[in-house]
């Protein structure tokens, strides 16, 4: 059961704890108390003495706690109220600096309200309390379970800083390329997703290549952790790569290979390779390459020669990079698997297919889709009949098409028919994109068999799919 001052005693016990105990490191702070300690350092502090680029900031002893400081971590508004009629506590006027009077009572008391759940949060008390016979969680158990610090943000902008700022060809700007987004920025879980069995299979074992790492280096089997992920837009590629990131506590690094062929062609070579780079700097983490179709697609004889080293660079960078050595798990992902050729192929060792969902994994998308909506006798198998041919991003946007049309109404309840009547608008709304695509492409239009061409817009095909939140 938790409490303003049993959040506020923790946040000073942690401090206090990891201040005495040198052996303790960022690893073994809560994530959500290394932000509030995370101090920047001096740019031109040198390097580690392995040559690699260390981050420009880190958490610095001793821990002094403020009321704003204790405010942050805490969400506790009044943070002094909370323990100010607590015996061991004190708090310093000048300074609102909060601290106790008697720690080893304040650990007791601690202890005494605080449950399993929250002690195997935390390894710098875990560490404090793993002797006593009254706490059943070892320091080993809590750290294995908290977040690690390169997968913090501020350890992610501070490393990426650190490099960029060493980086003598000045190509900082390869972060508008580049998009890293940390665990805690991923909001969607693998148990929020609507997934075949095949592609459940292929995250099982990559989730259990990531966890026997060392295993699979001792009997030689490096060539694994390149995944292809091939189907048309709105089927879940990048969110299912996104909500694995989550799942694994890594960050994920995000590039679209046809922003850096066409904002930088002229290094677009350099650019392939600068990507490569940052993830390994990141490392352990994703690399994601969405449109890999755009670098790695057959080659002309017309081809533009800065294409030509770009696909070279990155068929090589490919190669060179591998989860058992620099810990990096490399997806590609493509709409448009017709345009790979064989050299690219052959770099990945699985290859996942996503395609458009069968009628009962419609009526499971709707099913999660609308978990928190209320929707009058709504019935997810007759919607998944009148669907056919929809991605879940498409079952995204009619919900949503259905929500925004009751709120016309001054209604925030839907019925069976706002759901019917807005798959029949979204349908309609298709349809003259195919008229569109008709004037300038009639060919593509019938090569796709009466659905919408590969060129119509699915932008929005990274942010849904057969994955939804809760």
């Amino acid at each position: 059961m938790s409490s303003p001052a049993l959040e506020v005693v923790e946040f000073l016990l942690t401090a206090h704890i990891y201040t005495e105990n040198r052996e303790l490191d960022e690893n073994d702070l809560p994530p959500r108390y290394r932000r509030v300690f995370w101090a920047e350092r001096d740019s031109d502090a040198p390097d580690s003495a392995s040559g690699e680029v260390e981050p420009l900031g880190g958490v610095e002893r001793p821990l002094s706690v403020t009321e704003t400081d204790a405010r942050t971590a805490t969400g506790v508004e009044h943070p002094w109220e909370a323990i100010s009629d607590l015996l061991f506590t004190d708090r310093t006027e000048f300074s609102g600096t909060l601290s106790f009077t008697q720690p080893e009572m304040a650990l007791e008391w601690f202890l005494a309200r605080a449950d399993r759940d929250r002690l195997v949060t935390n390894p710098t008390i875990a560490f404090a309390a793993e002797d006593r016979d009254d706490v059943d969680v070892t320091h080993e158990e809590a750290r294995e379970q908290n977040r690690p610090i390169h997968a913090d943000r501020v350890w992610i902008d501070s490393l990426l800083k650190a490099y960029f700022d060493d980086d003598e060809d000045g190509d900082a700007e390869m972060l508008d390329l580049v998009h890293v987004r940390a665990p805690e920025e991923i909001e969607m879980t693998l148990e929020d997703l609507v997934l075949t069995a095949d592609q459940e299979g292929e995250i099982a074992k990559i989730v259990k290549a990531i966890e026997h790492r060392d295993y699979l280096a001792e009997i030689g089997l490096r060539e694994i952790g390149k995944l292809l992920f091939v189907g048309p837009p709105g089927t879940g590629k990048t969110t299912i790569s996104r909500a694995l990131a989550h799942e694994l506590g890594l960050p994920f690094v995000e590039v679209k290979l046809s922003m850096i062929t066409s904002q930088y062609l002229g290094e677009t070579a350099k650019n392939v390779e600068k990507t490569f780079e940052v993830a390994k700097r990141l490392s352990p983490c994703i690399l994601f390459i969405d449109e890999f179709d755009s670098v790695a697609k057959t080659r002309r004889s017309d081809e533009h020669a800065a294409l030509k080293r770009a696909v070279n660079t990155l068929l090589k960078s490919i190669d060179d990079i591998s989860l058992i050595r620099d810990d990096v798990l490399l997806i590609g992902a493509t709409n448009h698997p017709d345009q790979l050729d064989a050299a690219a192929w052959r770099r990945f060792d699985e290859i996942v297919n996503f395609p458009k969902p069968d009628r009962q994994m419609r009526a499971d998308i709707l099913r999660v889709i609308t978990q928190r909506m209320e929707i009058a006798e709504f019935d997810p198998e007759s919607v998944a009949d009148r669907t056919e041919g929809l991605t879940g991003s498409d079952l995204r946007m009619v919900l949503r098409e259905a929500v925004l049309e009751a709120l016309t109404e001054e209604r925030m309840s839907l019925t069976q028919e706002d759901v019917l009547d807005a798959v029949e608008d979204f349908e309609e709304r298709d349809n003259l994109k195919n008229m569109d695509m008709m004037d300038g492409d009639s060919d593509s239009l019938i090569a796709g068999n009466g659905e919408s061409p590969d060129t119509s817009d699915h932008s929005h095909d990274h942010d849904h799919a057969h994955d939804h939140q809760h």
